[in-house]
């Protein structure tokens, strides 16, 4: 008997983004349900669960409450909506910062919990030793660097990083991840130029938030470029869909139906029982 043929394409792993480096852009987007995942896996190549979701589901005033626990739980419903795009778990604050080896222990814990196929972490130089010491023991990395969100209080707000003097730091930070062996870095609100050279200096690709058309790959939160996300509106967010407004509006369509009695209609609502009739 001959084996079933294959259907769909096989899911991506880290090496094969890492393969994509100078190729066509890498499309990523932010995942955190099952839904999400099934629409974002019929096209795009990474589906990142971030730990905005503490922002973006959970109503936070930042990623800095968001547990393991949560990222494990919203993984397990990201990987049953997907196919083919490469799954990576954001590592959440305070859960890899302290040494390698407690990174490792929470990253092995995701990659068993939810079936991702990496881990992302922030964090350049300094992070650099933890980077080697989990890819050494099979755990892929995504890098992220320039505005890392956890270090916001550091930092003083959502600010843009790498002008001025701070340039020749985000430099050194993406090619301290890469010569780590993470397979991509992030690059978070860094200046046009500036990410441009990034890219051209690493050999890892390099996925832009709020960077540079010439990274090599693109990545937003979902809900923002829906426009289901309004308490804040990024720079670098271009909205593709204004879902928030369309949601308010057919809710409140339902409302008044209820109220006046129109909703459920003759349609919506099941007949009694005819005497006689087959059951």
């Amino acid at each position: 008997m001959s084996a079933t043929p294959q259907t769909s394409a096989p899911a991506l792993s880290p090496p094969a983004i890492a393969a994509m480096k100078g190729g066509a852009p890498i499309v990523c987007l932010t995942a955190y349900d099952a839904p999400t995942a099934r629409i974002v896996d019929a096209h795009c190549d990474l589906a990142l669960v971030g730990d905005s979701l503490g922002m973006v589901v959970h109503g936070m005033d930042s990623t800095l409450g968001v547990t393991l626990e949560m990222m494990i739980l919203h993984g397990r419903a990201v990987r049953r909506g997907l196919r083919r795009a490469c799954m990576v778990v954001d590592m959440p604050f305070g859960t890899y910062e302290e040494s390698p080896a407690q990174a490792f222990r929470n990253a092995a814990r995701i990659m068993a919990e939810t079936g991702a196929a990496a881990v992302k972490l922030e964090g350049g130089v300094e992070m650099a030793e933890t980077i080697r010491f989990l890819t050494s023991r099979s755990i892929p990395v995504m890098a992220h660097v320039g505005l890392t969100p956890q270090a916001v209080n550091v930092f003083g707000g959502y600010k843009v990083q790498g002008r001025g003097d701070a340039r020749a730091r985000v430099m050194a930070d993406a090619q301290a991840v890469a010569g780590a062996g993470a397979f991509s870095v992030v690059l978070e609100k860094t200046p046009q130029g500036l990410s441009d050279e990034v890219t051209a200096a690493v050999p890892i690709p390099t996925i832009g938030i709020g960077a540079s058309a010439g990274c090599d790959g693109q990545i937003l939160v979902t809900e923002d470029m829906l426009g289901l996300f309004n308490d804040f509106r990024p720079k670098f967010v271009k909205r593709q869909a204004e879902l928030g407004a369309e949601a308010d509006r057919a809710v409140a369509a339902y409302a008044e139906e209820v109220r006046a009695r129109s909703f459920p209609g003759p349609e919506h609502v099941f007949a009694d029982q005819l005497k006689g009739a087959a059951k």
